[in-house]
């Protein structure tokens, strides 16, 4: 790309931001200390007890004072050294914005200052505001001026605007230096306009480690992972960012193995990992569920005193989870301070929110309810991930008293609407056998997404209610919401629940030919305990081998179910062969089996699977009941 510089009207885009202060400067900033150095201590004391007060903003009112009093406000050498002060070292935009608004002839620098610290504190429509105010005062911008403007742009995907001013640069032959380049390309990737990062990409000369690594993470991001390791390997300068962005964007798209791999070769290559980099390591050890892998890694932590950034004790919190050692977990949670106010640190937050996922995602639940509990009673910050998963942890658990309770309190406090926490509240409800409550829920939602839909749909499935499911369903496709896999599922049991065989192969074919949805197990185990309840074996039997199945434990397990239901015990035995030989020490698979044998009067052969049962130490867990007393839950065999 030809480069030029900029036209005659605009400044020199060298120029810094700060001018070196000119001795009248440097005699009002002294003045100033003079002032601020002899203020009644009393005052400077009451000062400091102010809220968010600083010494740097003490300096700059008494400055501002002082030349407004001495008529030099006007001199832009100072006025701009003091909007500087404002906005970098008071970090007080309002007051820098109200000292702009002083200044009745504005340059460059003006401009650049006050936009470059609404972008810095991401008040990204005030930048934009203030671009379109100094170009009509016919204001040239610097290549620092258009840096902040385009991660506006990047950022609120205004690719519109970001192309606009990217067509005024390449019409006035202004030449691109590398982090403007930078710039421009960030905004096209996250506006989706790869064809045109690519093309700058491949038409500029100047370009760092950096472009290349926005370009790796822009095709790791659409998948396109075989580009992104070419590029990733075509990189001579590789840094830890870009090491960091390869092993996380693999992970991402399901090359776990190969992200690993990485991660070897990225230690072999002498790179120190930084804090990210941990992070992303722990993210992947606990998709593997490498458990002494991630405690080599843990160490590692503890020894170069990293344990205490949030993000990586939340990556250590979800890898323990993930690998069901809560003790440890627990561990790593006691170093958290107990109150979190709505101030400090999110990571933090996150951090009891993942505790408590664990817990329900390991079937803790008694332990999730009691540090939930905790948490509301030392007013620590709960997030709509938390109560989540304790609203999931009382429907599982059948636990409405303590659901509701849940629920007054996100009343209470106010959360927003969210798809996934209101979805939550829908299923607890359905679940507990509260279906009215969990429509009421769902009518007072205005803007239902796909998410609401389904667990509405489920919900009326689960009661048995399959035609108010199906009817849910066709007035959801009426609304033009397009229905997931999940909705499918949904939609399946409902039919199930119902009898509704004809529906229920209706919208098996739908859901494959209209919506493109590939089957997986659950949509085949629906079907095969459709056909099955319908006392149609030979036709769920057939099913099983049309579609090569029959080596899916769940779907043998539900055939099975339905041949001891209607007393088909050849059938039983066909599907009993299949379903040992996958789960020899599964102790559900013998109890369905002798369960069949004994509803057929087949007292022997029932007595030989459970003999065989124990032979191969296949144990029965024992049933566990929950109950709700004076907000205690207990629990019992």
């Amino acid at each position: 790309m030809r480069r030029a510089r900029l036209s005659t009207r605009c400044f020199d885009t060298k120029s810094v931001l700060l001018p070196s202060p000119v001795p009248a400067i440097t005699d009002i900033i002294n003045a100033t200390k003079f002032e601020l150095h002899h203020c009644q201590p009393s005052c400077r004391h009451h000062q400091s007890l102010s809220s968010g007060y600083s010494h740097h903003e003490t300096q700059a009112e008494l400055l501002h004072a002082y030349v407004i009093k001495n008529g030099s406000l006007q001199n832009l050498a100072i006025s701009n050294y003091l909007l500087n002060l404002y906005v970098k070292k008071c970090q007080n935009l309002y007051h820098a914005h109200q000292l702009f608004n002083e200044i009745l002839t504005r340059d460059i620098r003006t401009w650049t200052i006050l936009i470059s610290g609404f972008a810095q504190y991401e008040d990204f429509k005030m930048v934009l505001y203030l671009f379109r105010k100094m170009q009509s005062e016919g204001i040239c911008p610097n290549h620092f001026t258009l840096s902040s403007v385009f991660k506006c742009c990047s950022t609120l995907c205004e690719l519109r605007n970001g192309k606009a001013i990217h067509g005024w640069i390449l019409t006035n032959e202004i030449g691109l230096d590398v982090i403007l380049v930078n710039s421009v390309l960030d905004l096209y990737v996250k506006c989706g306009a790869l064809d045109y990062a690519k093309r700058l990409f491949k038409s500029v000369e100047e370009i760092d480690t950096v472009s290349w690594n926005i370009m790796i993470s822009a095709y790791l991001h659409i998948g396109d992972v075989e580009r992104a390791l070419d590029l990733f390997h075509g990189l001579n300068s590789k840094d830890v960012t870009s090491w960091n962005t390869i092993i996380d964007g693999l992970m991402k798209n399901g090359f776990e193995r190969t992200s690993l791999e990485l991660l070897y070769k990225m230690l072999e290559s002498g790179h120190m990992f930084n804090a990210v980099t941990f992070s992303i390591a722990l993210n992947l050890v606990s998709c593997l569920s490498l458990l002494e892998l991630g405690k080599q890694i843990h160490g590692q932590v503890l020894r170069l005193v990293l344990h205490n950034n949030g993000f990586i004790r939340n990556s250590l919190l979800g890898m323990y989870c993930k690998c069901g050692k809560m003790e440890e977990a627990s561990m790593t949670l006691r170093t958290i301070p107990v109150r979190i106010s709505c101030d400090d640190s999110l990571a933090d937050v996150v951090s009891w929110s993942s505790m408590i996922s664990g817990y329900v995602r390991n079937g803790e639940y008694e332990i999730a309810f009691q540090t939930f509990r905790f948490m509301v009673n030392e007013h620590v910050v709960v997030d709509k991930f938390t109560l989540t998963s304790i609203v999931s942890a009382c429907a599982s658990k059948g636990i409405l008293e303590l659901g509701m309770q849940v629920h007054a309190h996100i009343q209470k406090i106010g959360h927003k609407v969210d798809a996934h926490l209101y979805s939550s509240l829908i299923d607890m409800y359905a679940k507990c056998g509260s279906l009215n409550d969990a429509i009421k829920i769902f009518k007072q939602i205005n803007d239902l997404n796909v998410v609401l839909w389904t667990s509405m749909i489920s919900g009326f499935g689960l009661h048995g209610q399959g035609h108010e499911a199906i009817e849910l369903f066709e007035c959801m496709m009426n609304e033009g919401i397009i229905p997931n896999e999940i909705t499918f599922i949904g939609v399946l049991i409902a039919c199930n629940h119902a009898g509704l065989l004809e529906e229920g192969c209706k919208y098996f074919e739908l859901m494959q030919k209209v919506y493109g949805i590939k089957p997986d197990f659950e949509h085949y185990t629906c079907m095969v305990d459709l056909y099955g309840r319908s006392g149609r074996l030979n036709e769920a039997k057939e099913f099983i081998q049309e579609n090569g199945i029959s080596h899916v434990s769940a779907v043998l397990k539900s055939f099975l179910s339905s041949c001891r239901l209607h007393k088909n015990v050849e059938m039983g035995n066909w599907a009993s062969e299949r379903l040992l030989k996958l789960e020899q020490s599964d102790a559900g698979s013998y109890i369905l089996l002798s369960n069949m044998y004994s509803t057929d009067h087949r007292w022997e052969e029932a007595a030989n699977v459970r003999s065989s049962m124990q032979q191969r130490k296949a144990n029965k867990l024992p049933g566990l009941s929950w109950i709700q007393l004076k907000n205690q839950v207990h629990n019992f065999n």
